[in-house]
């Protein structure tokens, strides 16, 4: 599975850290930022938004000081659903029940809980059961018509 992963300087420590523990297991697309040098979130998370969206990698990790503006960033491309999550739980519902292509995290988090929640989401699958099907397809056919 290829995972890509962006953040902006907020991030950049959790996100080299997150790399570190995935790249044995994973091949990893690494989008930046390459520092603490104060960089603008949006440009990284246009950037994820983009290689999911055109299929360069299966799966994408967001994040910036809270992971709601990366995440924001991320869902205005189309065919993206980004789901900015603070524990287990959603980050396996974000899978399961929304079927997120990508998570945003707060570059504040320690690594440990980050990578619990990150293998969690790696691993779940979408709930196939109508309900939850209808609802994504509610949220990607409105994208769809605009």
């Amino acid at each position: 599975m290829k995972i890509a992963i962006a953040s902006d300087h907020r991030g950049y420590n959790l996100k080299q850290e997150i790399i570190k523990e995935l790249e044995n297991e994973y091949e990893i697309v690494d989008l930046g930022t390459n520092s603490i040098e104060t960089v603008d979130y949006p440009l990284y998370g246009i950037k994820l938004g983009e290689i999911i969206k055109n299929k360069e990698a299966d799966l994408g990790i967001a994040i910036c000081g809270t992971g709601i503006g990366i995440s924001i960033a991320a869902n205005k491309v189309k065919g993206v659903i980004c789901a900015k999550i603070n524990s287990e739980e959603e980050a396996r519902l974000a899978k399961e029940h929304n079927n997120a292509n990508i998570i945003a995290l707060s570059g504040k988090i320690e690594k440990e809980r980050a990578l619990k929640m990150i293998k969690i989401f790696l691993t779940s699958k979408p709930n196939k059961e109508e309900k939850y099907q209808r609802r994504v397809n509610q949220i990607l056919n409105y994208e769809n018509d605009r």
